[in-house]
């Protein structure tokens, strides 16, 4: 599934094609805090045929959906994954976020920073509770860790892991309580996320059942966010673009929903790029979709075909970023773009904790 389809003639425009998902953000428009409720976050609606958009609210999603609309979820569930510590014998500080179990008590992890923790470094965890030998290093901050609690690692990150906080946001070495509960949907359900799935967080129980009430259907997939869903871009060219694979499951039932909806013209409205990214996955030329589950290693940029979803609800996003492109693919870069300068403008709140955006 590995492949990236780029759009002709781009890299004439720019010395770094990624230079064309650039935008200007002032400091004060990333979103610090969640809105209270969940879905009194505000709304840019944008149509990609005709170019129109719309401000409006999350709680009136309802509005810009229609019965009949085939309406997908990422049920994935953040965990706990970051560590504090320090290198053992020194009060030099390390950050631990816990990604993949390997071998028996061994975990693939991002250590920062990085520089100290080569191999046979100690790291000692969670207030000394937990020694931590670093066995193996990659790239990035990548690091292989041997892992000495007595324990299931459940119940070392239950008592002892913070909420994986992206770094933009001030206090993500010192989570506060709402962030336990706000950094995840209310329907999460299967634990393997280290970052959340972030257009889903404006969703309420009571807006989900207004949505069915109205006869949209509401269907599941997982797809367990990775780091690279926040690691800076570091290629120039989008031919080089590669975003890092992640595990995802798309249950026979959703995969026969979406095939049904599409055969009958029903939309397909994924809600995040981490939606769009196990769909189109999992879709066959002729849009249907099948049954899968595995890793996926799929990068959308301009010039993807989409062939499972036709309608996307979608946060903000960092400037030259994989999801910007991913978005920019969806709706076309320049539509795009204008969009966020006119949500800059108008004050809209922007990343994790900002506002969101329906694409039709």
């Amino acid at each position: 599934m590995g492949r990236t389809v780029t759009s002709t003639g781009a890299a004439a425009l720019a010395e770094s094609e990624l230079d064309l998902f650039a935008y200007r953000l002032p400091p004060e428009r990333i979103a610090q805090d969640p809105v209270e409720p969940r879905d009194a976050s505000r709304l840019l609606v944008l149509d990609r045929a005709s170019g129109e958009r719309q401000d409006a609210w999350v709680h009136e999603l309802d509005r810009f959906l229609r019965p009949g609309d085939c309406v997908v979820l990422n049920d994935t569930r953040v965990i706990p994954a970051r560590l504090l510590g320090c290198v053992d014998g020194t009060e030099r500080e390390v950050e631990v976020l816990l990604l993949e179990a390997r071998e028996t008590a061994e975990w693939d992890a991002l250590v920062r920073p990085a520089r100290p923790a080569c191999p046979g470094t100690v790291l000692r965890l969670a207030d000394g509770r937990v020694r931590a030998t670093v066995t193996a290093a990659g790239e990035l901050g990548r690091r292989r860790l041997r892992l000495d609690w007595p324990g299931p690692i459940s119940e070392l990150l239950r008592d002892h892991g913070l909420p994986p906080l992206p770094p933009y946001i001030r206090r993500y070495r010192k989570p506060e309580g709402q962030d336990w509960t706000r950094y995840q949907t209310v329907y999460a359900a299967r634990d393997g996320a280290v970052a959340a799935p972030t257009a889903g967080l404006h969703l309420t129980p009571e807006l989900l059942a207004r949505l069915a009430a109205r006869g949209l259907e509401i269907h599941r997939l997982t797809l367990h966010v990775g780091p690279g869903t926040f690691r800076p871009v570091r290629v120039a060219r989008l031919s080089e673009l590669r975003v890092e694979g992640e595990r995802f499951e798309v249950p026979a039932d959703t995969a026969l929903a979406v095939t049904r909806a599409r055969r009958e013209g029903r939309r397909v409205v994924a809600i995040g790029t981490t939606t769009i990214r196990a769909l189109e996955s999992a879709a066959g030329d002729e849009g249907r979709v099948a049954p899968a589950s595995g890793w996926t290693d799929l990068t959308i940029a301009p010039g993807h075909r989409f062939r499972a979803v036709d309608a996307l609800l979608t946060n903000f996003h960092l400037p030259r970023s994989s999801l910007l492109v991913l978005v920019a693919a969806f709706a076309g870069r320049a539509l795009i773009l204008d969009a966020y300068a006119h949500a800059v403008a108008a004050g809209y709140r922007f990343y994790s904790y900002g506002d969101a955006m329906l694409i039709v």
